[in-house]
Formats: structure tokens, C-alpha cells, sequence
């Protein structure tokens, strides 16, 4: 991406119920979520005005909202549909969303898995509004 300014948002831990095993969808689980917005922010810059950006407060709200929500069988799954969240900002032309889950059910010792989606606006087939 060709992307100058980035908004990032890294550790959003949230409890989720996804994945393929039926006790991880009874007991759940913690989801840690990285997020990096592509955009420009000259406008917010300039502006000084939180309304010329993404709010990443409401941002990290909405996302939390998914993970806690409708469960998945894989995080590849809830990835996409975070970026998807993320997209619905017409300002972000692109996001790199990793979904963690360091408590995957493997019987042998690791410190995380993760899943790592990159989408922009055409990859989503959203509207392109640079054109």
C-alpha cells in the first residue's frame, strides 16, 4: 500500500467464543486484535478536529463488539469480518488486522497464533473514492 499516514491499534484483548471445538465455543476464550489504518491525515492535522479522523476509541468499540459477538469457526474468518469493520470508514483506504489467539487449543507449549488479513478498499470490493 501507498499509504503515507497510519492509525494503529495494537492489544485490543476481548473474550470470544470462535473456534472449530465445541468447548471452545462453550468456554471461550481472549482475543487480542492489532489493527493499522491506511489513510490520509493531513485534514485532522490541520483541523486539530477528531471528526476529521477515525475515532479509535469508537473504533475499538465496534471491533470489540465483533470479537464478542457471532462466533467463528477460524480467526481467519473474524479477521476479515473486523477489516470489513474497519473499511466502513470511507476515509480508510486500507487496513492490516491480526487476530491472536494465544490460548489455541495445541498440546504442546507456543507463545501465540495469529492471522494476518491485509484489505483496502478494491480487496473488499468497496468503492474506490481515490479515483
Amino acid at each position: 500500500m501507498d499509504f503515507l499516514d497510519e492509525i494503529a491499534l495494537t492489544g485490543l484483548t476481548v473474550f470470544g467464543r470462535h473456534g472449530v471445538y465445541d468447548h471452545e465455543r462453550q468456554d471461550g476464550q481472549e482475543f487480542t486484535i492489532d489493527l493499522r489504518l491506511h489513510l490520509a491525515l493531513e485534514q485532522a492535522a490541520a483541523s486539530d478536529d477528531v471528526s476529521d479522523t477515525v475515532h479509535y476509541g469508537e473504533l475499538a468499540e465496534k471491533v470489540a463488539a465483533v470479537v464478542a459477538g457471532e462466533p467463528v469457526n477460524l480467526i481467519e474468518t473474524l479477521a476479515a469480518r473486523i477489516a470489513d469493520v474497519a473499511l466502513e470508514d470511507a476515509r480508510v483506504q486500507g487496513v492490516i488486522v491480526t487476530v491472536h489467539k494465544p490460548h489455541a487449543p495445541i498440546p504442546l507449549t507456543f507463545a501465540d497464533v495469529s492471522v494476518t488479513v491485509h484489505r483496502t478498499r478494491n480487496s473488499a470490493g468497496l468503492e474506490d473514492i481515490t479515483a
